[in-house]
C-alpha cells in the first residue's frame, strides 16, 4: 500500500533526479564552450543542442533507473557516492551507443571521457551536499517518523538504538509495549503497557507511523488484530523476528516464491547478472594480457630461469577453487626443484628460492600464468587466493568459517592480500585474518571494488611489498 510518504520519496527522488539533468546539460555546454577554437570543439557532427538534448534524455533515464536513495533514513556517504558510480556506468554506457550509432560525435575522444570524470564528481558532491542538508533538517525535528515498538526482546533493544542513536535519521521512538516492563530499556524509551492494549493506545495517539512488533509467534492471537488496525490507519507494521538469542550477526531477507526466509550473508555474485559482469571482464581481461604482454614475459622469464636453475619453467599445484572443487594452479616456478612443494609454505629466508625466483615473487611475475586459469575458468582475476590442499584441510578444522571463502572462484589477487595479508602465515591470527577479508570481499562485492583491488595490486608490485616472499 503506497502512502504520502512514498510520494514524498518518489518527489525527492524526481526533483533530484531533474536537477542532475539540468546540471548534465549544462556542464556539457560549459564543458563545450570552454574548448572553442581548439581541436576538442570539431568533434561534433551535428548541431550542439541535439547531443544536449541527447545527453539530458539519457541521464534522466539512467539515473530513474538506478534511483536515488538521498531520503533513506539510514544511509551513508560511500553507499550515495555507489549509486551515483551505477548511475554513470550505465548513462556512460547508454549515452555512447546513442552517440556513437547515431554519429553525433566521437564518444572515445578525451573530452567526452573528461566530461564523464566532471560529471561524475559533480553528481556525486551534489547528492552528499542534498544529503547533509536533508540530515540538517531532520536534526531540527522536522521531516521526523515516529515509531512504537512491540515486545521487549533483545532484537527490538538493539533496533531502538539503531533508530535513535543517530539523530539525522529523524526516528522519535513514543515507547514500547509488552508483557512486564524491560529494565534493560532506557528512561528515554517509555514503557506503555502491555501488547493488548496497543490498538488503543494508536487510536488515541494518531501521531505514529511504524510499528515494530517481535512478539513470538505464539501470540498470533494478539498480533492478528495489530496487523490489521495497522494495514487499515496508514501505520507501516513490520515483524522482527527474534534471533538475536543464537545469532549475533546481520541478516538478510529473501523470498523463494511465497515463502519468506533469513540468509546469514548477501552473496552479490550468486546473482546471475553480476556473474556475467564478473566472468566477462576475465574472459577479456585475460584474454587481452595473454595475447599481448603475456608471450614477451614468458620468454624473457623463460631465459633467465633455464639460465639460473635447472627444471621446467612452469610450476603446477593442485588447489581448491569454487565449491572446494581441486584444479591445478599454474605458476612460474620460483624454487629449486624440492618434495617438499606441495606441503611446505614458502618462508621470507626460504633456501628453496633462487635470487631470480625471489625477484618475481616481490613483483608477483610468478602469479601471471595463472591467467591461464582464469581463462579456464578455474579462477577469477581477483577473488580469495587459491590454498594447498593440505592447508585447506588443516586451516578448516581450526578456523571457524574457513570453508566460506569457496562460494566463490579463487583469484590471482584478493582484497586480504591488498589489505595486508599475502605471504606467509606465521600465526593461525594471520590465517584468521585472511579468511576474515575473504568472506568480507564475498559479501560486499562489486565491480568497483574488484577494479580496486587491481590497481592496488599494481601499485603494490611497483614499489614491492614486505610480504611478499
Amino acid at each position: 500500500m503506497k502512502t504520502k510518504y512514498d510520494s514524498y520519496n518518489d518527489w525527492v527522488s524526481f526533483f533530484v533526479t531533474c536537477c542532475e539533468t539540468l546540471l548534465a546539460g549544462g556542464l556539457f555546454y560549459l564543458f563545450f564552450e570552454l574548448v572553442k577554437d581548439t581541436a576538442w570543439h570539431k568533434i561534433l557532427d551535428v548541431p550542439p543542442y541535439q547531443v544536449l538534448l541527447t545527453i539530458m534524455l539519457c541521464y534522466f533515464i539512467s539515473s530513474r533507473q538506478i534511483g536515488v536513495i538521498l531520503y533513506k533514513r539510514k544511509i551513508y556517504t560511500y553507499q550515495i557516492v555507489t549509486r551515483v558510480f551505477k548511475t554513470m556506468v550505465m548513462f556512460a554506457i547508454l549515452s555512447g551507443v546513442v552517440l556513437e550509432v547515431g554519429n553525433f560525435m566521437d564518444v572515445w575522444s578525451y573530452f567526452y571521457l573528461s566530461y564523464l570524470g566532471i560529471l561524475f564528481f559533480c553528481i556525486g558532491n551534489f547528492r552528499i551536499i542534498l544529503r547533509r542538508i536533508l540530515k540538517k533538517y531532520r536534526e531540527k525535528g522536522r521531516n521526523v517518523r515516529y515509531v512504537v515498538l512491540v515486545g521487549s526482546a533483545d532484537n527490538n533493544l538493539e533496533l531502538y538504538h539503531e533508530l535513535t542513536d543517530q539523530t539525522w535519521a529523524g526516528y522519535r521512538v513514543n515507547g514500547y509495549f509488552d508483557f512486564q516492563p524491560n529494565p534493560n530499556f532506557p528512561k528515554e524509551c517509555p514503557y506503555l503497557g502491555t501488547p493488548t492494549e496497543v490498538i488503543n493506545y494508536l487510536e488515541k495517539n494518531g501521531r505514529n507511523h511504524y510499528l515494530f512488533c517481535c512478539l513470538p509467534s505464539k501470540e498470533h492471537d494478539i498480533i492478528r488484530p495489530i496487523i490489521d488496525y495497522c494495514e487499515n490507519h496508514l501505520v507501516h507494521f513490520y515483524s522482527v523476528p527474534n534471533i538475536r538469542t543464537y545469532l549475533h550477526r546481520r541478516m538478510y531477507f529473501n523470498m523463494l516464491g511465497s515463502v519468506p526466509y533469513l540468509s546469514l550473508r548477501e552473496d552479490p555474485l550468486d546473482q546471475i547478472s553480476n556473474q556475467i559482469l564478473k566472468r566477462t571482464f576475465d574472459i577479456v581481461f585475460s584474454l587481452l594480457f595473454l595475447c599481448t604482454l603475456f608471450p614477451f614475459i614468458l620468454i624473457i622469464v623463460t631465459i633467465i630461469t633455464k639460465l639460473t636453475m635447472p627444471g621446467p619453467v612452469f610450476f603446477k599445484q593442485k588447489r581448491n577453487g569454487l565449491n572446494d572443487k581441486e584444479f591445478y594452479c599454474y605458476k612460474f616456478r620460483s624454487m629449486k626443484v624440492n618434495a617438499q612443494a606441495d606441503t611446505l609454505q614458502a618462508t621470507k629466508d626460504d633456501p628453496r628460492k633462487t635470487r631470480w625466483g625471489n625477484i618475481m615473487r616481490k613483483t608477483n611475475i610468478d602469479e601471471l600464468p595463472q591467467f591461464i586459469n582464469v581463462l579456464k575458468g578455474d579462477m577469477s582475476i581477483v577473488g580469495p587466493r587459491p590454498h594447498m590442499l593440505k592447508h585447506t584441510e588443516e586451516y578448516s578444522k581450526l578456523i571457524n568459517k574457513y570453508m566460506v571463502r569457496h562460494f566463490v572462484k579463487p583469484g590471482i589477487t584478493g582484497w586480504s592480500q591488498v589489505t595486508g595479508y599475502r605471504g606467509e602465515t606465521k600465526e593461525l591470527k594471520d590465517m584468521e585474518g585472511r579468511v576474515r577479508g575473504d568472506i568480507w570481499y564475498i559479501e560486499h562485492w562489486s565491480f568497483g571494488l574488484d577494479l580496486f583491488i587491481i590497481y592496488k595490486t599494481v601499485a603494490n608490485a611497483l614499489h614491492g611489498e614486505k610480504n611478499a616472499y
